[in-house]
């Protein structure tokens, strides 16, 4: 038998049962989106949909200068200038949580550490004409240009409508890279 597969196997058998003990915090399967729905959920006073289906939106903004907005919540273990964008509608805020930034290329022999480096804040509408006067193909993967990722920072660096606190910040800084 493989060393390596045996070894795998132990190891999925140890994520299968972290993901559990997730999945109890979490309320919904250990995904990343679902996981960054409820982080975002507690940072930002958001109030999730009681389905994870609800179409183009994950829930509502209840505390703050966005009271009442919708929003539509997204965590990439890795930050690449590329957004999942509905281009038929949906929430009135994109709210990206992102890891470290790459450089491209192959992911061969990479990690990808389940971090918060970044956290910025899209208007929708705002956002999807920027991206229609540019003739920028919308949906999955939708390449978004640096200068509108940098407008968009709210962590670490707060800009534009939503300012975080010190206890968000701090709540944020949680999730970010630590060393072994």
């Amino acid at each position: 038998m493989s060393e390596e597969l045996t070894e795998l196997a132990r190891l999925i058998r140890t994520r299968n049962s972290i993901d559990r003990e997730i999945a109890k915090i979490v309320g919904r399967p250990a995904l990343t989106g679902h996981i960054g729905e409820y982080i975002a959920a507690r940072v930002f006073g958001i109030e999730l949909h009681r389905s994870a289906s609800a179409k183009g939106s994950d829930g509502v903004f209840k505390t703050g200068p966005l009271v009442g907005k919708t929003v539509n919540v997204k965590w990439y273990a890795s930050s690449d200038n590329l957004l999942d964008l509905n281009p038929s509608g949906g929430a009135d805020y994109y709210l990206v949580l992102t890891g470290p930034s790459t450089h491209g290329g192959s992911s061969r022999g990479t990690e990808r550490p389940w971090t918060i480096d970044s956290a910025y804040l899209f208007e929708r509408a705002e956002l999807m004409n920027k991206l229609r006067e540019r003739g920028v193909k919308v949906g999955v993967a939708t390449s978004v240009r640096n200068e509108a990722w940098e407008a968009a920072e709210i962590y670490p660096r707060s800009k534009g409508i939503l300012q975080l606190n010190g206890e968000q910040r701090q709540l944020l800084e949680l999730f970010g890279v630590v060393d072994d």
